[in-house]
């Protein structure tokens, strides 16, 4: 069978693409509970948040290079291995400033998923059919953050905050056993040089040089920013202003991601058909709908559950057909480097969540008004890019 037809090699997949929202989601629910329980403000509790995102950030410089000299396999069973040990601390912390430290490390392991998952799916299925792959990843995904704060919230309840890492702990044990089970190494083109610092900043100059490349990246980074905006804030403004229960929450973010499905397997359907900027456009123009819409109401101050929720959900479905999209457009035109274009639009895309959750933790006053405005300035910033930088439908980009 070959790695392309291989349904349990992308169930693997889409669990290494997982390690990013199941870290953040899962323990949602228990975000407004750890914070009373260890003395944190809600600002604090949230950069707990944004600093997992800034060892993403981290991460995705570190783990293509690596991955493009030593090959997929290796460098997956470390990060994942950090992971564990890092989890494991952030279940025993007793205090702010060492879960926070915790959940960088966490970070920094749990970020070769996303960046190798992402590059073995180029290596898999090449830059024709990477865009329809990472579609059908990210819609199955989607049940991470679909499940995520709904099993997070049942497991505080029932056995504590603490639980929800030793869950997140299993998770990546799993993961770790599938990839030494399962993963044959895709690399076919190791570069002897590809840790260099000199070929590093070659690569990478050679990326940042390239208008379409950066377009792209950016409409997924400012695409996922606007999504981030809604995990870092939602929490608090359901539990905390609404008085929504941790399991509650878990059912209504479940509804939200539900829009991020639907978006997927649209865009897994269509992306071959229309192509990526035209994808782009559609979702670009979903999430002005749906950010416009929740912030609407938030100024207005006529919000409420149902509003929120279904800002969320036009939101999210609009992210589905930005995000699989964009990615395969800035990564596709690279064989020989997938790992090094993998890892600094990982990098583009959590730093500008990072960016995006300190802001909302920062300005958020217990609405979703913060919330919302970030969601719209994210969505205008994909228009932004997509018109200015994004090669247009029959275009080609320069491969290298």
């Amino acid at each position: 069978m070959s790695l392309s037809n291989n349904r349990v090699l992308l169930v693997l997949i889409i669990g290494l693409v997982a390690f990013g929202p199941l870290s953040t989601d899962l323990y949602l629910p228990a975000l407004p509970i750890l914070s009373k329980v260890l003395g944190m403000s809600t600002g604090d509790a949230q950069l707990t948040l944004s600093v997992f995102m800034a060892g993403f950030c981290v991460a995705m410089l570190i783990y293509g290079p690596l991955s493009d000299r030593f090959g997929r396999r290796p460098v997956l069973k470390g990060g994942i291995a950090l992971y564990l040990l890092a989890t494991l601390a952030c279940a025993l912390a007793t205090d702010g400033p060492n879960l926070i430290l915790a959940r960088f490390f966490q970070a920094v392991g749990a970020g070769a998923g996303p960046v190798l998952g992402r590059t073995i799916v180029r290596d898999i299925y090449g830059p024709d059919r990477a865009a329809q792959a990472l579609s059908y990843v990210a819609m199955a995904m989607a049940l991470a953050p679909a499940v995520g704060p709904f099993i997070g919230g049942y497991v505080t309840l029932l056995f504590g905050w603490r639980a929800t890492f030793i869950t997140l702990f299993l998770f990546g044990l799993t993961c770790l056993y599938g990839v030494y089970r399962l993963l044959p190494e895709t690399n076919r083109y190791p570069d002897p040089t590809a840790v260099q610092p000199a070929r590093i900043l070659v690569n990478y100059g050679t990326l940042a040089r390239s208008r379409s490349y950066l377009g792209f990246s950016l409409a997924c980074a400012a695409s996922f920013a606007g999504l981030f905006s809604f995990i870092s804030g939602s929490s608090f403004t359901l539990i905390d202003e609404y008085g929504l229960s941790p399991d509650a929450f878990g059912v209504c973010f479940a509804v939200t991601v539900m829009g991020y499905i639907a978006g997927s397997f649209f865009s897994g359907r269509m992306s071959v058909r229309l192509g990526k900027s035209r994808m782009i456009l559609v979702g670009s123009l979903l999430g002005l709908l749906g950010a416009g819409y929740g912030m609407a109401t938030a100024f207005l101050d006529i919000d409420n559950v149902y509003s929120v929720v279904a800002s969320a959900v036009i939101y999210f479905g609009g992210t589905a057909l930005v995000m699989p999209n964009s990615m395969a457009g800035a990564i596709g035109p690279y064989p020989r480097m997938a790992g090094a274009a993998s890892s600094l639009l990982g990098f583009l895309q959590m730093g500008a969540a990072a960016l995006a959750g300190v802001a909302v933790g920062q300005l958020h006053d217990g609405s979703p008004k913060a919330m919302s405005a970030m969601m719209l300035v994210s969505a205008v910033m994909v228009l932004v890019f997509l018109l200015t930088m994004i090669p247009r439908a029959g275009q080609q980009q320069k491969p290298a």
